[in-house]
């Protein structure tokens, strides 16, 4: 947890042996995980099956115990009709929260904000299209974020290391939001795990994504394609808030 413009903010950041997925925080995350929990009771199941069977057929051909009972379980045409319908319908099985959770993610919501990420080498770049800026152009609200140095960072104990930027990204909380993706030179990905977002980048293409932010905090995210030499160097962080903090919030990460 750190202070933020005296407000609490929880950040979802990697820890040491972390083994687990991050905190999710919309119900995409949550989706995947729960599919990743029922996946896995699935497959242990499967794993010691076919380890019992290949234990199986090594000790019935060992020269000792070769039999008419090896012959029968080593050359059954039941058995092998067994093996290889059994698998499909598993895959069948799986398929349907599979294939849920898929169109759930591409399902397109009317939006109440909108954000546009261009990858560039190696930062990204930030447009809220539902912004006009005071200048005479009539611009809308955009800027640069870029990785932070070690030197640069005010105090090292409440910030993470290659993983803190210049700007951060503010979106509101419990809000439908549309991210477009896209890149100005090279392949990039806009990935922020604790959502389960995961968006590629590519030049001359904008990517959709609408996604839905459960809870306030700090959320941080790289770049998920390589991109070059500096690949390692493209982090994402993103300061979620309620609503009524929101305003704020954005115009005070644009004027940094």
């Amino acid at each position: 947890m750190m202070i933020y413009n005296n407000i609490k903010i929880f950040c979802d950041a990697p820890v040491h042996w972390q083994t687990s997925f991050s905190e999710p925080a919309s119900p995409t995350m949550e989706g995947i995980i729960e599919f990743h929990n029922h996946l896995m009771v699935i497959l242990s199941f499967i794993a010691l099956f076919v380890g019992w069977l290949l234990l199986t057929c090594l000790q019935y051909y060992v020269d000792t115990n070769n039999s008419a009972k090896s012959e029968m379980f080593t050359h059954s045409e039941d058995l092998e009709i067994v093996w290889t319908s059994l698998p499909a319908l598993i895959l069948l099985i799986l398929s349907v929260p599979s294939f849920s959770l898929l169109y759930s993610m591409d399902e397109i919501v009317d939006p109440a904000i909108t954000l546009k990420v261009i990858g560039h080498q190696w930062y990204w770049s930030y447009e809220y299209s539902d912004y006009i800026t005071c200048l005479p152009d009539k611009s809308t609200l955009k800027y640069n974020c870029y990785m932070m140095a070690l030197d640069g960072i005010p105090n090292k104990e409440s910030y993470f290391r290659l993983l803190e930027t210049n700007k951060r990204v503010v979106l509101p909380t419990k809000t439908h939001l549309r991210l477009l993706v896209s890149a100005a030179d090279v392949l990039h990905s806009w990935t922020v795990p604790s959502f389960g977002v995961k968006v590629d980048a590519c030049p001359g293409r904008l990517n959709q994504l609408s996604f839905f932010i459960k809870r306030s905090g700090l959320y941080f995210g790289q770049c998920s394609e390589i991109c070059g030499v500096n690949h390692a160097f493209m982090p994402i962080v993103v300061l979620a808030v309620e609503m009524s903090n929101y305003t704020p919030h954005i115009f005070s990460e644009s004027l940094k």
